[in-house]
């Protein structure tokens, strides 16, 4: 089947687009020191390159431009945007533009990919009656929390007005706060969004075991409440009141204690904000120094984050979940939330917190609940051991490998290759040491990690340039480009990230950048000889194919190779490309022969043309300009011709 391309635009890359978006005048700015002043720079300059309405925005006269808070990490600045049409907000029109320090665009990702169009924003449906089929979307209802107009722009459909309503409830699978955009014209629903995602005094948790916190003193009594940031506490579900005490020393170590389940989140939560704050430059859970009220006593096997709370349920022993883990991958959706695009969509966002969730667990390195990369191995949730594994997740009945099917799994089954990937990534295929477990890889190939710290780092900065269309494809892209920001000096980082991505099968996108300039294949130990007869030839540039339109060529001279071209001559290519049947690849020869190489299919829906054909060429004379020609000969899909040799 097939599928549709992301749209993200490298600003670096040459083309038409992305080059407007990145016009300078005048000499560089000299990159500010103080993080204020950065962050200022970043906005005005951001702000400046929108108002002159890139094509890439698709931005109409109708439409206006809301800048949110300027994200900081590494020395890169992120600088969100979303959209408004006639003062509507756009659902799906958001967008990202990255800069140095300088103020420098150096990157955006687009969520809109096409014009939104003149749309009426006069509404046939009534607010009430979108209301009440909002409401019908779930088995019970508590709370509506408002109705209001909005445009919702989904990626590959047509613009449309639309009544959204939040309601908080019980669906079919239990809790429920479901965000409802129904369709003003028809009634019909067009998406829902579910908010809830699953999965210096002393204390005494019953996982982490004798830990030291930070709480509140509030006349003679404490409270399980950070002093600098009283958003971070721990409360009792069944009443929300924070958890209170005379002594400051907390919990028994019994594990159905909700005090003591409430030690052991508010020890991780703490933890975490330290982490955020040492290894990703992040203030706080929520990104303004605060978090969300940590709640035990959810009377599930479960645990998850609304939006406005984190819920601790308990395992099948009655012991409440509060594990490093779980804990910090629920934290984890709030700070996907957090971030620009909201919540991880098509199959990311379990991935995306366990990833938080592992890195906040090596970070504590507490040795009662030592570091590792499985998920939930201490709650034991229903009796039968860990929840996921990140390392090889089929260990779970879970997909090690990506394919086309995995963003219609199950949420939570959906992870398996984004874990794998993040595995690799930190840890490598051989595991890394630290008594880590080797990985296998999905295409056979070794992979050497680049530790938590750098791929917990590279992930965030990915999630900084989120958008509203998220998935396993665009976060391929996100990555590389992450690496290559973090890492300017060379690309061994970004090789890495390129490697992992290419071992679970999540394969190589048109909009992927590329980096030159160092790798993680070291020089050989030997100058390997040259081509006796200088017969051979190479042309690594980018050449963009231009979706279901006019051929494209990229050319590689041959000289000094006095004689006629071989009868097995080769030709290697490596073009990726979202569906290779798309394709037609033809050899031209100097004296314009054209040597069919592939021919285009409409049943051939892998990905990427990565091979080398073999041709009797004998006929021609092996001097002279040969070009690779490509065209696409279908809409939808899009690639590159990334390298190609040719020996005659």
């Amino acid at each position: 089947m097939k599928r549709r391309t992301p749209l993200i635009i490298a600003l670096a890359a040459g083309t038409a687009a992305a080059g407007a978006m990145i016009a300078v005048t005048g000499p560089a700015t000299a990159a500010p020191q103080d993080p204020a002043a950065s962050a200022k720079l970043a906005a005005d300059k951001a702000d400046a390159l929108v108002a002159s309405r890139p094509s890439i925005l698709h931005a109409s006269s109708s439409e206006t431009f809301l800048r949110k808070k300027v994200i900081q990490s590494s020395g890169l600045n992120y600088v969100a945007y979303e959209r408004t049409y006639n003062g509507l907000p756009v659902r799906g029109g958001d967008f990202v533009v990255v800069t140095d320090s300088a103020g420098q665009a150096k990157y955006t990702s687009v969520a809109q990919s096409s014009p939104i169009g003149e749309l009426s924003t006069a509404a046939k449906v009534t607010g009430t009656a979108a209301a009440a089929i909002a409401r019908q979307q779930l088995e019970s209802v508590k709370t509506v929390e408002g109705t209001n107009l909005v445009v919702v722009a989904e990626e590959g459909a047509p613009a449309a007005l639309a009544w959204e309503t939040t309601v908080a409830g019980t669906g079919a699978r239990g809790d429920s706060r479901l965000t409802v955009d129904v369709d003003a014209a028809t009634g019909k629903v067009l998406r829902t969004t579910e908010h809830v995602t699953e999965a210096a005094g002393t204390g005494t948790g019953w996982i982490n075991g004798s830990v030291s916190i930070d709480t509140t003193q509030s006349g003679s009594s404490y409270l399980l409440q950070d002093p600098s940031h009283t958003t971070i506490r721990c409360q009792d579900a069944a009443n929300n009141t924070t958890f209170s005490g005379p002594d400051n020393v907390w919990g028994n170590g019994t594990g159905t204690s909700k005090e003591t389940g409430c030690v052991d989140a508010f020890y991780v939560a703490q933890k975490q904000y330290a982490m955020l704050s040492s290894w990703l430059g992040r203030n706080g859970q929520n990104g303004s120094g605060g978090a969300w009220p940590i709640r035990v006593g959810l009377n599930q096997q479960n645990a998850y984050y609304d939006g406005t709370q984190i819920q601790i349920g308990k395992n099948t022993a009655g012991q409440w979940i509060s594990s490093a883990d779980v804990v910090g991958h629920e934290l984890g959706h709030g700070i996907d939330d957090t971030t620009p695009g909201g919540i991880s969509k098509a199959g990311t966002q379990e991935f995306v917190a366990d990833t938080i969730g592992a890195a906040t667990e090596w970070f504590i390195n507490n040795p009662n609940d030592a570091p590792d990369y499985q998920v939930g191995e201490e709650v034991n949730l229903v009796g039968s051991g860990p929840i996921r594994y990140m390392y090889n997740p089929s260990l779970a009945g879970d997909d090690n490998c990506y394919s086309s099917s995995t963003p219609n799994d199950e949420v939570h089954a959906a992870a398996g290759p984004g874990n794998h990937w993040f595995y690799l990534l930190a840890q490598g295929s051989s595991g890394g040491g630290s008594g880590q477990p080797s990985s296998t890889t999905c295409n056979g190939s070794t992979v050497t990690g680049l530790g938590i710290q750098n791929a917990m780092k590279i992930m965030y900065n990915a999630m900084l340039t989120k958008t509203s269309s998220s998935s396993y494809l665009k976060y391929r892209t996100w990555t590389l480009a992450a690496a290559k920001n973090l890492f300017p000096t060379g690309c061994a980082e970004f090789n890495t990230v390129k490697a992992a991505w290419d071992a679970v099968s999540v394969p190589a996108q048109s909009a992927d950048p590329t980096c030159t300039g160092g790798g993680t294949t070291p020089p050989p130990t030997t100058t390997p000889p040259p081509n006796p007869t200088g017969c051979a030839g190479t042309n690594g540039t980018d050449v963009t194919i231009p979706d279901a339109g006019a051929a494209v060529t990229s050319s590689i001279t041959i000289s000094g190779c006095a004689r006629a071209a071989s009868s097995t001559s080769t030709v290697a290519v490596n073009i990726p490309h979202t569906f290779r049947g798309d394709l037609r690849v033809d050899l031209v020869a100097p004296d314009g022969t054209v040597y069919s190489l592939k021919p285009s299919s409409t049943s051939d829906s892998a990905d990427n043309v990565n091979t080398t054909y073999s041709k009797n060429l004998s006929s021609e004379a092996a001097n002279g300009t040969w070009q690779l020609r490509v065209q696409d000969t279908y809409a939808r899909d899009t690639g590159y011709i990334n390298t190609w040799t040719l020996t005659v």
